[in-house]
């Protein structure tokens, strides 16, 4: 038992001095490190049901949307475990923006308006069509709310933009929308 007991040490002292020692070929400045910790959009799993991003850089329909959540920032928040609900714009429906407001909006001083209004699409939680009130106001990721209308056909508007389409996500649902959701 002894014996057992002193291989053991030796073995997680080696351990402990490999992951931890003072070697500097180990350590890294900040920037360095930036790049081997790029975060969760980062890992490749092409086996598992994709998540909101994957979903979303799969259709073709929503290039801007990914174009925009990477100009912001915002693709590794919404590839994390969640759950989320989505509201997400086709690209028609940013290209009925007017003129030049999608351009400004991508600029990196306005990284943080982009985000907002990103956020502004996302309700922290999953909301299936069915769960859907008419009149009900739902907090959204920026602190805000937007308000759910169900028309006596059954479709389903988020303050104005009618969903079109829904698809499940590993880590949420999307609701594919027809206009982007401006905060007031």
């Amino acid at each position: 038992m002894k014996k057992l007991f002193n291989h053991l040490m030796v073995g997680l002292a080696f351990v402990g001095f490999s992951c931890g020692g003072s070697s500097t070929e180990n350590q890294s400045s900040g920037t360095e490190g930036a790049a081997l910790n790029p975060g969760q959009s980062a890992v490749v799993d092409n086996v598992s049901n994709p998540n909101i991003v994957q979903v979303a850089v799969g259709s073709a329909d929503h290039s801007t949307l990914v174009a925009a959540l990477k100009a912001a920032d915002y693709v590794d928040a919404l590839t994390n475990v969640g759950p989320f609900t989505v509201f997400a714009p086709t690209n028609t429906a940013f290209d009925a923006l007017p003129a030049g407001t999608l351009d400004d909006l991508v600029k990196p001083e306005n990284q943080r308006k982009l985000r907002d209004i990103l956020e502004y699409h996302v309700l922290l939680g999953v909301y299936k069509p069915e769960d859907f009130v008419n009149g009900r106001n739902l907090g959204t990721a920026d602190g805000r709310s937007v308000t759910i209308a169900v028309a006596e056909d059954g479709s389903v508007t988020i303050n104005g933009a009618k969903i079109v389409g829904t698809v499940s996500a590993s880590n949420g649902i999307i609701h594919v929308i027809d206009q982007v959701l401006l905060p007031k």
